[in-house]
């Protein structure tokens, strides 16, 4: 199958990698020249055949609209969009309903997998009409990792970034959840070799994950994490995943908490934590220790 592949960064251009070593061709298209295989949006269109499919890989919000916009005047109906960014799901009804005036179909998908996915595939989550999707299988078969799983059609249009969303908020809860555990194992008088701890939990327990594999990784390369500042920044997915649970009133605090243990990891020397001592030392005579 021919596609178009718009953002050749550390995930779009593996994606057309994975596509190309299965016979797929793909033109890409990234403002650095280096990377691209054409000189504009304008040349990418006029590369691919009719009915052409082009999949948009770039940051999400307006670079991201801006892009969709500007392809809903190359493409010609019957042709497809794919936004396969982090974009919100609200953006897909709106950029479906724009492209849908010149009969272009929409298909959103949520993709996970990282700098990892051209080895062991995407695991994709896919909203839009059922026959743009059927059209697309050839694509999706080669992104998804091999197997039965990684792969679904979640509904219409924005299913596949709200399913997206929600996984991203999970991994928030998820990575928090170990990064207590190793900070109290790490505080413990009992253990000896945290990294070891960390290892062993890698076969054998309920809470094996990709992430505790990837988390042995990172302890391998630095038992400490003495080289790693504790700053974390969020990518906004966290964000919407609290918001909707408030906007359909479903308790998720794990999720919640996560997210503002975010934000209090960029605080150097917490406000709000200066006033809990002091209301402490307060009531209670507690000390505080000075700046």
């Amino acid at each position: 199958m021919q596609l178009g592949m718009i953002g050749l960064g550390k995930m779009g251009g593996n994606m057309k990698l994975r596509l190309e070593q299965a016979g797929h061709q793909v033109v890409g298209y990234d403002r650095n020249p280096d990377a691209s295989d054409v000189g504009s949006l304008a040349e990418l269109v006029d590369s691919l055949e009719t009915p052409r499919a082009v999949w948009v890989m770039v940051p999400a919000g307006e670079p991201t609209r801006s892009t969709v916009a500007e392809l809903g005047g190359l493409l010609s109906e019957g042709d497809i969009v794919i936004d396969g960014g982090n974009s919100r799901f609200t953006d897909d009804e709106v950029n479906a309903k724009l492209l849908a005036e010149s009969g272009i179909g929409y298909v959103d998908a949520g993709v996970s997998g990282g700098v990892w996915g051209i080895k062991e595939g995407y695991a994709l989550m896919v909203g839009g009409a059922a026959a743009d999707v059927e059209r697309l299988m050839p694509i999706f078969n080669v992104l998804k990792p091999e197997g039965e799983f990684g792969f679904v059609h979640a509904g219409g249009v924005g299913a596949g970034h709200y399913a997206k969303m929600v996984h991203n908020g999970i991994e928030y809860a998820m990575m928090q959840s170990y990064a207590e555990g190793y900070e109290l194992l790490e505080a413990s008088e009992y253990v000896d070799n945290v990294p070891e701890v960390f290892k062993s939990w890698r076969s054998g327990t309920v809470i094996r994950s990709w992430l505790l594999d990837l988390l042995d990784r990172a302890l391998d390369e630095d038992p400490e994490l003495a080289k790693i500042k504790g700053y974390v920044e969020d990518s906004g997915e966290g964000r919407w995943t609290v918001e909707e649970a408030i906007r359909l009133r479903v308790a998720a605090p794990a999720i919640t908490e996560s997210l503002f243990a975010r934000f209090v990891s960029r605080q150097d020397d917490s406000p709000a934590m200066k006033a809990v001592a002091a209301l402490r030392n307060q009531f209670g005579g507690h000390a505080v220790k000075p700046e």
